[in-house]
């Protein structure tokens, strides 16, 4: 035991862990431990590497986690799946590789909280630059010397050009970039790929500084628990593989296993609500009545509609023609295997009475799900839609003592009025974009939900029955000062706790606007400045695109 003790202790290999993992072995001075429970990302796995192939490991035991939720109560009783990546880099190797920062007005929300004013666009958005090189063009909004290297999707399919000239005809505008002054309008998407291949956290931050002696990862090392002698963190107790409990201790213990697994961690050792962790039998070590609380995400559905000229991508499903795709991409990172397929999109608002955007659109050039299934044969399209900021608010909270049971977690989708208004609007405004002049010679007729789903009631019944989560689970052990919040903004600790922090999409107060792997990484780019006692990087006061007065004041 004496032997295995190290500077930093890191629990999960994925997004913010491989992040922390590079910046704080950076220094020869420091050891750091990286403990993920799934397995190695090994260089020859296409399924993970080739990007056309992220239907295949999410619902793999050996890649997902493959989460449910508890029966929802507002969606007719059912258990939703939710993936969550079971390997080094996290979900940042399983994910849909779409590259979304959210709204600056996101973060000027995040730092009128109490005790978050260092937590605004202007303090975020040098971190967002730091981690990136954005081949688009280094500007006062993007990085060009980052880790994470971002390639902007062609977009050349003639369904692409369809889609950003219908936006406009219905009266949405195009933007040069979401991710920069102006998020609000359609534009083709920053994806982490790079000349072919996924680029996920793993790869920018956690193999390039593997080589270095200070620096050890143990894969298939699930934690039980995080030893505490009074109220300081000293270690985790762990398994690796089918092997005996082991321990290893540190100076500092630090939770990255995301907004599922750290409430789980946290709650397994004695922190969170002291009353439900005695009715487990579990000695509290500190009353937190926040952890698991407060539980965001994004809800979405696909708009399906089948397309009368044969330009899909339906031909690149088809078995005969996977093995050539295969080997093109093998061979020269190219093709239809090169691409995630989500290659634009755009933000927009779902009333005249919204400041800025609330629904995100996907648009994809073929009629498919996440699970690789279609709804009909033949050639396709879609737009994956939902709104960004419903006010609806869940939890994750464990059931058992054992490590290896999933907690119960709860979504609570469609629970609110304001959370089922938006979604009426979202449907219409995407019907509205998806039957505008340019999609005339391709528009074949919606497929999903289709034509007899039309009034208010009818669109939520079909809703409940078809959304899907858009995997963004966020926020269960938030930053902040009030008697809910779990994590100090000012350091990334535990409240009432010493050696113990968390950085991983648990601690955000309120989920943004988009997908959130992007926010992940620019908060453990910051919380590693903390956590070392660097000084923060300088804010940057840019103006940015907003309604009101098109500019920050």
């Amino acid at each position: 035991m004496a032997r295995d003790q190290h500077d930093f202790l890191i629990v999960g290999g994925g997004s913010a862990g491989s992040a922390l993992a590079n910046r704080l072995s950076a220094d020869p001075g420091n050891s750091v431990l990286v403990l993920e429970a799934g397995r190695p990302d090994y260089p020859f796995d296409v399924f993970i590497h080739m990007p056309a192939a992220l239907t295949i490991p999410i619902g793999n035991r050996f890649y997902d986690w493959r989460y449910e939720s508890e029966p929802e109560p507002h969606m007719n009783g059912r258990r939703i799946y939710h993936a969550r990546g079971k390997v080094l880099g996290g979900s940042s190797s399983i994910n849909g590789m779409i590259f979304q920062r959210g709204n600056p007005l996101d973060y000027e929300r995040w730092g009128r909280e109490p005790g978050l004013e260092n937590w605004d666009y202007a303090h975020c958005l040098p971190y967002f630059k730091k981690m990136e090189t954005c081949r688009a063009g280094a500007d006062e909004f993007r990085g060009g010397d980052g880790p994470i290297i971002l390639e902007r999707g062609p977009a050349t399919n003639p369904l692409f050009k369809a889609f950003f000239e219908a936006v406009q005809q219905a009266g949405y505008s195009l933007t040069d970039d979401v991710n920069g002054y102006r998020q609000e309008g359609f534009a083709p998407f920053d994806r982490t790929i790079s000349r072919g291949r996924r680029w996920s956290a793993a790869r920018a931050y956690l193999h390039p500084a593997m080589k270095r002696p200070n620096l050890e990862v143990r894969t298939r090392a699930m934690v039980g628990r995080v030893i505490f002698e009074n109220k300081r963190a000293v270690g985790v107790e762990y398994r690796q593989a089918r092997g005996p409990a082991k321990t290893a201790r540190a100076r500092q213990v630090i939770l990255c296993g995301g907004s599922i697994n750290t409430p789980q961690l946290l709650e397994l050792s004695g922190v969170g609500n002291a009353a439900e962790l005695s009715a487990l039998g579990i000695d509290v070590v500190a009353d937190l009545p926040g952890v698991g609380e407060n539980l965001q995400d994004h809800l979405e559905v696909y708009i399906q509609y089948a397309c009368k000229q044969p330009v899909s991508l339906a031909p690149a499903l088809k078995w005969r023609n996977r093995p050539l795709i295969g080997l093109d991409w093998l061979f020269f990172r190219r093709g239809p295997g090169a691409t995630n397929h989500f290659e634009g999109g755009g933000f927009a608002r779902s009333n005249e009475a919204e400041l800025y955007p609330n629904l995100m659109f996907h648009f994809l050039p073929i009629a498919i799900r996440y699970d690789g299934s279609a709804p009909a044969a033949g050639h396709g399209y879609q737009v994956h839609i939902g709104p960004m900021y419903s006010d609806s608010r869940g939890s994750v909270k464990i059931r058992s003592r054992d490590p290896r049971v999933h907690p119960a977690i709860r979504f609570n989708y469609l629970s609110t009025g304001q959370d089922r208004r938006e979604w009426q609007e979202a449907i219409e405004v995407a019907r509205k974009i998806l039957n505008q002049p340019a999609f005339e010679p391709y528009n074949g007729g919606e497929l999903s939900p289709g034509p007899s789903v039309e009034s208010g009631q009818e669109i939520l019944e079909w809703v409940r029955r078809d959304g899907e989560t858009a995997l963004h689970p966020s926020c269960t052990a938030k930053l902040g000062t009030d008697e809910m919040s779990v994590v100090d903004p000012s350091s990334m600790r535990v409240h009432g706790l010493d050696g113990l922090t968390v950085v991983d999409a648990s601690v955000m107060p309120y989920v943004t606007n988009g997908n959130i792997y992007a926010p992940v990484m620019m908060v453990a780019e910051k919380a590693a400045d903390l956590i070392l006692g660097n000084t923060p990087l300088a804010p940057e006061p840019v103006a940015f695109f907003r309604r009101d007065t098109n500019e920050v004041p």
